[in-house]
């Protein structure tokens, strides 16, 4: 029975928002697990979904688990040097008191920046590969939108990746992990890697896996796998997070050089000549609110709008209220627009109660262009205290603390409040103040693709608007520092030229 030491540290990471991600985000996050370490991870991740809590089932009882932290936090700006070492230097030191361990076991994102360190994963596998030196098996887990560096190729014998966005696939993919970490004690650690970086950058928008090119993409790098390797993983990027490396990869571990390239250099191949084939329409918020108001005439479902711009789930703040604006001034009837968050705005209506009209300068604070509060006369329609289970298959259960709430109304439009970020992509962040979502000619959300698990059923179309927020739609308009030379902002669009 072997020793295999495991945790997590995941970070998703805007660039170009204002605000940074602390130690206190991790230690106390509203919508995943504070920072459980040693057996209380073991509890933590007795059944929920995350690829942690597969990589636990995947073992079987086979081999020793070895806990020692998991930490995560709501994407944002960011990680602070202060939180980044304290957080790597607890867990490498609980790994060091592990020793010695035949395994290592990651649950990574793949896109955390802090501000000493760009490839924040790659880093902190140095770290741990300095730890157990050359021998020890270490296998990690990321999400969909990593941005994969040879670093993390080198110091990492598997990548597992998730294969789906919306995320469905966490659990199966740390049971996937757990495959590859049996392979690797029994057979050693491969011999053959490969990195292939796509000369494009890959809006969110582009990359759902429920459509096509991303669909046929992933299915393929799935087909192309064989027993010579321990992984392939195509992996689409997060571009908002600056760093050299940034963008769609192809990565393999395999028992074999030449099958590792062979597989990389077809997968990449692949994805080049999907290039032209990545669009979504992406209109302006007036625009989406008449298209909108336009297509609900004749639906039978709610017509869904991602405000995609401040989505928190790529670290936006939440905060923006350009749709709510459009939906107002275009007199939009049966509409529903969240989360915003704004904790004054939340406590005003729990002071003033249910039935009472409250003026406020609602959202609007966060110092980004275009962005600023709407001023408006809301009527009180809910309030409670933001706390609520998760229904839908990405959250899968969680359960969410977002702070005082309230749903209020203006004209035809409700608008639900929270005290603290939270990503629309499960039904429930409506639904626990009483919204009848199929009741609904509109609903606007702050997400880019993790709604469309838990909303597409119920809708009859779905599109994004493009209303001013901390998350860019497109990498163009960023201000890369480190990103290489060459690189496309978005597929077939203008060239990066930096240094």
């Amino acid at each position: 029975m072997a020793r295999i030491a495991i945790a997590g540290f995941m970070h998703e990471t805007n660039c170009f928002v204002p605000d940074p991600t602390d130690y206190d985000d991790f230690a106390h996050p509203s919508d995943r697990p504070g920072m459980p370490r040693g057996e209380e991870m073991l509890v933590e991740f007795e059944e929920k979904g995350a690829s942690t809590a597969g990589f636990m089932a995947g073992n079987d009882g086979n081999h020793e688990i070895y806990p020692l932290l998991w930490a995560s936090a709501t994407p944002g700006g960011a990680v602070t040097k202060r939180a980044y070492e304290i957080i790597s230097a607890d867990l490498v030191s609980r790994l060091s008191q592990a020793l010695p361990v035949e395994g290592v076991y990651l649950d990574l994102h793949g896109a955390m920046v802090s501000e000493e360190h760009e490839d924040g994963e790659g880093e902190l596998l140095r770290r741990v590969r300095a730890v157990v030196g050359e021998d020890v098996p270490v296998v990690i887990s990321l999400d969909y939108h990593a941005n994969v560096t040879a670093a993390m190729v080198a110091h990492a014998d598997a990548i597992l990746p998730y294969r789906t966005y919306p995320h469905v696939d966490q659990y199966d993919t740390g049971k996937r992990a757990a495959a590859a970490m049996k392979r690797l004690l029994i057979e050693g650690r491969p011999t053959g890697r490969a990195l292939r970086q796509l000369p494009f950058l890959l809006p969110l928008n582009f990359q759902c896996t429920l459509v096509e090119p991303s669909k046929g993409i992933v299915e393929a790098a799935m087909s192309r796998q064989n027993d010579d390797m321990l992984s392939l993983a195509y992996l689409a990027g997060f571009p908002p997070a600056d760093l050299r490396e940034c963008g769609p990869t192809v990565s393999v571990h395999a028992y074999s050089q030449e099958e590792a390239d062979a597989a990389a250099d077809e997968i990449a191949q692949f994805v080049a000549l999907k290039e032209a084939t990545f669009a979504e329409p992406l209109l302006q918020p007036d625009e989406a609110v008449q298209e909108a108001m336009r297509l609900s005439e004749n639906a039978a479902k709610p017509i869904v709008v991602a405000d995609t711009q401040d989505n928190p789930g790529c670290g936006g703040s939440a905060d923006t209220v350009g749709m709510l604006a459009a939906l107002v001034h275009g007199n939009a009837q049966g509409a529903v627009f969240g989360v915003v968050k704004d904790e004054h705005a939340a406590a005003a209506a729990h002071e003033a109660g249910v039935g009472a009209e409250i003026e406020l300068d609602l959202g609007g604070q966060t110092d980004l262009p275009g962005v600023e509060p709407f001023h408006g006369r809301f009527t009180v329609e809910v309030v409670n205290d933001g706390r609520y289970d998760t229904t839908g298959p990405v959250s899968q259960g969680k359960a969410y603390d977002v702070g005082l709430s309230a749903l209020l109304s203006i004209g035809g439009v409700k608008v639900v409040v929270s005290s603290r970020r939270v990503q629309a992509l499960d039904r429930s962040v409506f639904e626990h103040l009483g919204v009848v979502l199929e009741d609904q000619n509109i609903i606007v959300l702050k997400s880019t693709c993790h709604y469309r698990a838990h909303f597409d059923p119920i809708a009859e179309t779905t599109f994004a608007a493009l209303a001013p927020g901390g998350h860019g739609a497109n990498p163009a308009d960023f201000a890369f520092e480190n990103l290489r030379s060459g690189v496309r902002y978005y597929p077939l669009g203008p060239v990066h030229e930096g240094e």
